[in-house]
């Protein structure tokens, strides 16, 4: 099932793809990597928001019944995207899509 692009992955999409022409590097390969790069974007974006609203460290409660808590895994995952992510980039030969996010600019 595809996914909606919003405006600011239509933006990433088009700049990365840009990229690729003026490298030269055409084929189904790339297009899949860059999809892999967006399908990465998104999750990335889902594990900001979890820390935001459930902070760095997770209550929970143990089988005892006892409240406890526990580094919340989404910034260990956080960083494993955020590095996959720049791998791409770099298989690609690509720079930082140059867009802007509309949020960073209020």
């Amino acid at each position: 099932m595809a996914k909606r692009k919003t405006n600011f992955e239509k933006e990433l999409l088009t700049d990365l793809m840009d990229q690729l022409d003026e490298n030269g590097m055409a084929g189904k390969h790339y297009d899949n990597l860059i999809e892999d790069y967006l399908e990465l974007f998104r999750l990335k974006n889902i594990l900001i928001e979890d820390l935001q609203v459930n902070g760095l460290r997770i209550r929970y409660l143990t089988g005892n019944g006892f409240e406890s808590e526990k580094p919340n895994e989404s910034l260990e995952r956080l960083v494993k995207v955020n590095a996959q992510m720049l791998k791409i980039l770099g298989e690609l030969d690509l720079k930082k899509p140059k867009v802007v996010d509309e949020d960073d600019l209020l």
